[in-house]
């Protein structure tokens, strides 16, 4: 390797990763505990090492050199030399081919086998074993980037918080049997863009598309000897580079092009991203790029043992985000898809590792003061998984402003009072006003709860009502994966059923579900697929599904279900008082001096929220009351939840002088002409529905 035609010289340690700089690339990586480091340089085809050249410079803990004579394109990667000790953290192996924790892109694929482990998997003591097989031959190589343009920011719609619907989506899943899709252009970023899926969550109303993780990313040894991927993608390796399994015909550029699409029909694009572990496992795992560049450095090890890995994720490692040059990295990949992609927002999974400290959780950490300060990133969606496995990891409401935070006890709230547990009402009364117990503090609005009655991880609203248990066996492990307790009801049958009573009950189920979601206040999350009743034939951890049982059948559609959908999210729209900035706790509204939020029972008697059977109450929601002047809009909702299996009568107030009351939404009626008006009086709620009520002028027909 020493007859090569590059000049090296000491280039420059400010700008880390590979770039153009005059007549060919400079290269800076950190490491603070390796001996030297190796750039290797491949051919156009990414097969034959050309050069082999030592790193010259340290500066700090930035080894850098510029090779003159290359271009943009050209393939690298890295080999680190240093001490293989891992009982005292240190990981180097430099028969391990590295990927530059910067690459914004990668080229060739992964290739897993027993070349990519720092030691033998075989050896007695394995881990401590030193393994000499040279790895390259199945690394991918990093690229040496283009120079790409800004994304205009000007172009990101930038939603309030306020009006935000999100649909939370799997790039291939949403678009692999979509009809009008191109048949090239299926399960790529590409397709993201097209018309068909435009017009369908335009016509839907929502207005983010949040992607499951799309940055380049490895599968798991244990599923590919089972012949499955790791489809949701949450095993990242390369924190700038876009998983190239959905490059259509413009590559990573088509990434770009469906993002510019989606912010010209006024859809956000928010990201799923996982900076708090890596593919590459635990002490058992391979060494693709941060363990053998500074495994002591990009990981948090057990204090007292180090060859040991911290695992409050539960995916062997955690990354170590307390260390500035492991935070400079994270902060800087975030920045990226905001300035490259014009990416509008993330959501952070199992974001309380991020927030821990030496002393645990803390909602001032690091992370978070550099996120909240950050000119780029502040002015973007951030979204916490507020929990992880480590102790203390469920901080559902505890983190700071300005985050939104998944709010898993809506889910579980919703789904247990549809189901019929008693002692349900008082949970799911909470819920339909933002659950103010947990996030009402610290000057946090009502949309920092994320409202969602299913996720990627779990059931589909339609499977939460056909499957009392989970059916998981396609996975391979014996059905002992996924969650166990899903407060799902089959309601007789287990599964498909031809029965016509029980279909009735499972699609009003589902509709009450989704105006429970809509009508709440805080920021709506619709799984893609719930809005046509899409199934996973009861599997509820698809994860490594990359086929039928995973991606969404539109084929299946249900078209009521879609249209009762599409109702819903119009009327949120239409109603301010659903979405309202401020918490509601029965304050006088400055509008007409009525409290903000009412309970009563069906009778207009204070609601009976200790009685363990109690199942029907009336929630009536005015303008918050300390609403600022611009922003009071004098609508004020009845919304009536009847969860018994009977039909009650209301008693209907009668409306001001001049007005009506619209039945606007009814779940027992998903389909009606023209909503009727009434004026008062005593209508009729069926069993197990929800109806809604909305002011109108008298003789003015429906709103």
């Amino acid at each position: 390797m020493s007859d090569h035609p590059f000049t090296v010289t000491a280039g420059s340690d400010e700008r880390l990763g590979a770039h153009v700089a005059g007549e060919g690339v400079n290269f800076a990586v950190f490491s603070a505990h390796a001996e030297r480091v190796e750039l290797c340089l491949f051919d156009e085809t990414g097969q034959t090492e050309i050069a082999r050249l030592d790193l010259p410079e340290k500066t700090g803990d930035i080894w850098h050199g510029h090779v003159a004579g290359l271009k943009a394109g050209a393939l690298y990667g890295y080999r680190a030399h240093g001490l293989y000790a891992p009982n005292q953290g240190h990981r180097f192996n430099p028969n391990k081919l590295l990927i530059d924790p910067y690459t914004p892109s990668l080229h060739g694929r992964l290739e897993p086998g027993r070349h990519l482990l720092g030691y033998m998997p075989k050896a007695r003591d394995k881990d401590l074993s030193f393994n000499r097989l040279d790895s390259a031959s199945g690394m991918p190589r990093s690229v040496v980037p283009e120079a790409l343009a800004p994304y205009p920011q000007e172009k990101r719609p930038r939603i309030p918080w306020t009006d935000t619907i999100i649909y939370e989506a799997h790039v291939k899943g949403l678009t692999m049997e979509m009809p009008g899709v191109p048949d090239e252009l299926r399960g790529t970023y590409e397709a993201l863009g097209c018309d068909a899926v435009l017009e369908h969550l335009t016509r839907l109303g929502v207005t983010a598309l949040e992607l499951l993780p799309i940055q380049a990313l490895m599968t798991e040894g244990f599923l590919l000897e089972r012949n499955l991927v790791n489809y949701w993608g949450y095993n990242s390796i390369a924190f700038f580079a876009p998983e190239p399994r959905y490059f259509g015909p413009n590559g990573a550029a088509g990434l770009r092009l469906a993002i510019e699409r989606l912010h010209g029909a006024g859809i956000e694009v928010i990201l799923d991203v996982v900076y708090n572990h890596t593919a590459e496992g635990n002490h058992s795992g391979p060494t693709l790029s941060f363990r053998g560049l500074d495994n002591l450095s990009y990981y948090v090890l057990l204090r007292d043992n180090p060859r040991y890995y911290a695992n409050d994720t539960g995916t062997g490692n955690m990354v170590n985000v307390r260390h500035p040059r492991v935070l400079q990295l994270v902060m800087d990949s975030l920045r990226y898809w905001v300035t490259a992609y014009g990416i509008d927002g993330f959501r952070f999974d199992l974001a309380t590792t991020l927030g821990r400290e030496e002393n645990g959780f803390d909602p001032n950490g690091g992370f978070f003061d550099a996120l909240r300060q950050d000119p780029v990133l502040r002015t973007v969606k951030l979204i916490a998984e507020p929990w992880d496995l480590g102790p203390g990891g469920y901080q559902v409401g505890g983190f700071p402003h300005p985050f939104a935070e998944w709010n898993d006890t809506f889910r579980d709230n919703t789904r247990r009072f549809w189901k019929g547990d008693p002692g349900s009402a008082a949970d799911i009364a909470q819920s339909l006003l933002g659950t103010a117990s947990k996030f009402d503090h610290s000057g946090r609005p009502s949309w920092a709860s994320v409202n969602f009655v299913t996720a990627h991880d779990g059931f589909t609203l339609a499977d939460v009502t056909a499957y009392n248990e989970k059916h998981n066996e396609a996975n391979g492990e014996a059905n002992g994966d996924g969650h166990n307790g899903n407060h799902s009801d089959n309601l007789g049958v287990e599964g498909p059923t031809d029965d016509p009573r029980i279909n009735r009950r499972r699609a009003l189920r589902r509709r009450n579900m989704l105006a429970t979601l809509f009508l709440s206040q805080g920021t709506p999350m619709l799984l893609a697929g719930d809005e046509i009743g899409n199934s996973q034939s009861g599997n509820n951890n698809a994860y490594a599904q990359d086929n039928p049982l995973g991606w969404i059948n539109w084929g299946a559609a249900d078209p009521d279900l879609l249209a009762f959908t599409q109702r819903l999210v119009a009327f949120r729209k239409a109603h301010p008082v659903l979405t309202q900035k401020p918490f509601l706790h029965g304050r006088a509204s400055p509008v007409d001096g009525k409290p903000d939020v009412t309970w009563a029972t069906l009778e207009g008697t204070p609601p009976h929220w200790e009685d363990m059977g109690f199942r029907a109450f009336v929630l009536t929601v005015g303008v918050a009351g300390d609403a600022p002047d611009y922003d009071q809009c004098g609508d004020r909702l009845i919304i009536v939840v009847n969860g018994q299996a009977k039909d009650v009568i209301f008693t209907l107030p009668e409306p001001a002088d001049g007005m009506g009351w619209e039945r606007s939404i009814d779940t027992a009626d998903p389909a009606p002409g023209a909503p009727p008006v009434v004026y008062g009086g005593f209508p009729l709620i069926l069993a197990e529905s929800v109806v809604v009520f909305s002011p109108v002028k008298a003789g003015a027909g429906p709103a």
